[in-house]
């Protein structure tokens, strides 16, 4: 499968798309809250939320169909009186495949902003491949990406809208997180700026093996070919190994740190 990240602004999303089906790209995949922006305010964000199903969503699934790209955006989701940081998977055809509500919150923005999820493993099949759903912070913890690889996924996307100082979590922490749970992670980050916030870019596709298409600090599109025979051939037996009877007590309640 060939995917492509954006890393630019929503304004620049069509043209993503056209140039990504350009190159032959068959899913693209945004940043965190790529509609509306991330750190715009609990106000205007309920103000802005829309149900999976909104005026949106067929919006971006008509853009999908018209360039023959599967995509995969993020953007506020309301459910009822409940807002939700989510993302959504839309193939090809503008079918809704999947939609994820970020279950790890990081820092007064999210908490002031949504409500958790409650489902960690979201999937979807396209293109041949089992294609599971994060958000920013919830990759940064082994516990996700380890539950997507046990469940069965191969290809991990993580729409983030991560910050400077951490390019370390793009540069080091995605790539060590697709080696050691042996699956593709596409980490689609923002590279702008929005109120004290600078984005860092730096979105990463990774496999197993290595980081097979990097971006800079501006706006770009980057592309790799996924090759499936990479999840066949292990870098390491990880998985295999473990010994989840010894894990018991990291899942049981007790008092915190």
């Amino acid at each position: 499968m060939i995917v492509a990240v954006h890393q630019g602004p929503y304004a620049e999303l069509p043209a993503a798309l056209a140039a990504a089906a350009e190159r032959g790209a068959e899913l693209v995949v945004t940043a965190e809250m790529i509609t509306t922006g991330y750190a715009i305010g609990a106000a205007a964000v309920a103000e802005r939320a829309e149900p999976a199903g909104g005026p949106l969503a067929r919006e971006l699934a008509a853009l999908a169909r018209r360039h023959g790209v599967a995509l995969v955006y993020g953007y506020p989701e309301r459910a009822g009186d409940t807002v939700y940081n989510s993302v959504q998977l839309l193939s090809a055809q503008g079918e809704r495949l999947a939609n994820y509500r970020k279950t790890h919150f990081y820092g007064e923005i999210d908490h002031s902003q949504f409500s958790p999820g409650a489902d960690l493993v979201v999937q979807a099949d396209l293109g041949g491949l089992r294609v599971g759903l994060l958000i920013c912070y919830d990759v940064e913890f082994p516990e996700p990406v380890r539950a997507h690889a046990l469940a069965g996924t191969q290809l991990l996307l993580v729409p983030t809208a991560l910050m400077r100082p951490y390019e370390r979590v793009a540069d080091a922490l995605v790539p060590i997180r697709a080696h050691e749970s042996q699956l593709y992670v596409v980490y689609a980050n923002r590279c702008d700026t929005e109120g004290e916030l600078t984005y860092c870019g730096h979105s990463t596709i990774a496999s197993p093996d290595e980081t097979v298409a990097k971006a800079g600090d501006g706006p770009e599109l980057i592309v790799a070919d996924l090759d499936p025979a990479v999840l066949t051939r292990p870098a390491n037996t990880y998985l295999a190994d473990r010994r989840p009877e010894l894990y018991r007590s990291l899942t049981e309640e007790g008092p915190q740190a």
